[in-house]
Parts: structure tokens; C-alpha cells; sequence
């Protein structure tokens, strides 16, 4: 469903970013020759700390940046020569993109089930499914400003999904989210797993990517440095637990010359 192939994304930097980053280079490679795959009916996550790429990765997934070089198709579809399929056929969620805190949460469902071409009963169906599901129901009415921040994170993923996407690329989705908003996340990340749909998430959340995902790939400065299923990525690197396995690599890989 997603394949990503020899993924690099470089981007030159301005003096005050060379001297906020403290290296002496102008160009930055966030993303460095990443190759990797998710596959449907699985959950890919992609583990790394702040700053390791894994957002840039995401969003030349999603299209909203081109690769410096490599290729990524999505359904079949490049990313690139293909983008407005591709976008057809993804949910991309994002903390850094809010809904409108103006409108309500069923406005803004409406309104994006309309961008998808989808006629007003599908969306009735669709919003009933996933506002009963989430707790939304209730607050549907309410400016997304009102809300609490569980709940606007739950309307926004109500409203990603609203068209029943084949593959859903989720950024951090349970970052600043309280235990049980959090769980309400995973739960649901689980079920689209069940209906065949291809889930690829990022997190540095070490218990939730042990407990979601059925692959992991390790992301350090750009590059991925390992890649498998949880017993595989314990087995390589000596570990009893994925903490311990990512500080191994972490070890191994951040040292980055400036």
C-alpha cells in the first residue's frame, strides 16, 4: 500500500538555522536515503526523537513535500507524478493542522465529506459512525475553539477519516493527550488495522509503539537504522525491551558531525 524507496529530503539553511542547529553546513538532509514499506492490515510506526525526520517522511508520503530524490507510491500512485490520487485514497493527521476553531466539528465534517465528492447521506452515515464512536455526539454543535484539547483531537480525526480512506498516515496522534483519549486513539488505530486499511503513525512513545505497531522502523538524524518487527528488533540488538533497543541504536547513531 505505501513503498518508499531510497526517500532523501535536503533543504538548505539560512545562517541563523545553521546557527541555531550549531553545524557549519547549509543544507540539512532531514530525510537520508529512507526505504521502507506498510503494508494493508498492518500498523507501521516510525520511532524516533524530536527532530529525527519522521514528520518529513510522513508529509512526502502525503504530499505535501516532494522528495529531493527516491520515490513513494501509495496505492500504486506516485506521490509526485500522482498526487491528487494519492490524497484521495489517505487520511493525514497532523497536530500542526488544526480545524478552523470558528466552525464546529459538524460543520467541518460536512464540509470535507463535500471536498471527497461524497453525497449527504454517506456523510450523515459516516459522521454518525465516527462522532458515536469518539464521544462526539454531544459537543458536535460547539466552535472547535470550545472544546477541550482530547476533543479537538478527536474531531480532527473524525474529520480525517470522513472517506473511509484505504490508508491512514497519522503524525503523533496521541501527543499531549490525556490516558484515556489516548487509549480511545490506539483503540481506533486498531480497529481500521482490522478492516484491511494500511496504518503507518509516528511516535516517540516507546509502550505505545510496543503495543500498537506490528512493524517499527527507527529513525536517527534522517536515516533509518533499523527496521522489523518488535521480537526481530529486540533480537538484533541484545535488548529486552524497545527502550533499551532504541537507546542501543541511539548510541550507535546520533553522533553527527557538524
Amino acid at each position: 500500500m505505501i513503498e518508499i524507496k531510497n526517500l532523501t529530503k535536503v533543504y538548505k539553511l539560512t545562517k541563523k538555522q545553521m546557527a541555531e542547529q550549531k553545524t557549519k553546513r547549509n543544507i540539512k538532509k532531514a530525510a537520508d536515503n529512507i526505504s521502507l514499506s506498510a503494508k494493508k492490515g498492518e500498523i507501521y510506526g516510525l520511532l524516533g526523537p524530536n527532530g529525527a525526520g519522521k514528520t518529513t517522511v510522513l508529509r512526502c508520503v502525503a504530499t505535501l513535500l516532494n522528495p529531493t530524490t527516491g520515490e513513494i507510491t501509495v496505492c500504486g500512485c506516485d506521490t509526485v507524478k500522482e498526487p491528487k490520487k494519492v490524497r484521495e485514497s489517505i487520511s493525514f493527521l497532523t497536530n500542526e493542522i488544526k480545524l478552523d476553531p470558528q466552525f464546529s466539528p459538524k460543520y467541518m465534517f460536512n464540509f470535507f465529506g463535500r471536498l471527497h465528492g461524497m453525497d449527504d447521506k454517506t456523510i450523515d452515515e459516516r459522521r454518525e459512525l465516527l462522532f458515536n464512536y469518539f464521544g462526539i455526539q454531544d459537543f458536535r454543535d460547539k466552535k472547535i475553539n470550545e472544546l477541550s484539547t482530547g476533543m479537538k483531537q478527536k474531531a480532527s480525526i473524525a474529520v480525517s477519516l470522513v472517506h473511509d480512506p484505504e490508508v491512514v498516515i497519522f503524525d503523533e496522534p496521541t501527543n499531549g493527550l490525556d490516558i484515556v483519549t489516548a487509549r480511545s486513539v490506539t483503540d481506533y488505530l486498531k480497529l481500521l488495522k482490522e478492516e484491511g486499511k494500511a496504518v503507518i503513525v509516528s511516535t516517540h512513545i516507546m509502550s505505545e509503539a510496543e503495543k500498537l505497531c506490528d512493524r517499527i522502523g527507527i529513525i536517527i538524524n534522517g536515516r533509518k537504522v533499523m527496521d522489523g518487527t518488535l521480537s526481530e528488533i529486540l533480537k538484533e540488538t541484545g535488548t529486552e525491551d524497545l527502550e533499551d533497543a532504541f537507546f542501543e541504536l541511539y548510541k550507535e547513531y546520533s553522533k553527527e558531525e557538524a
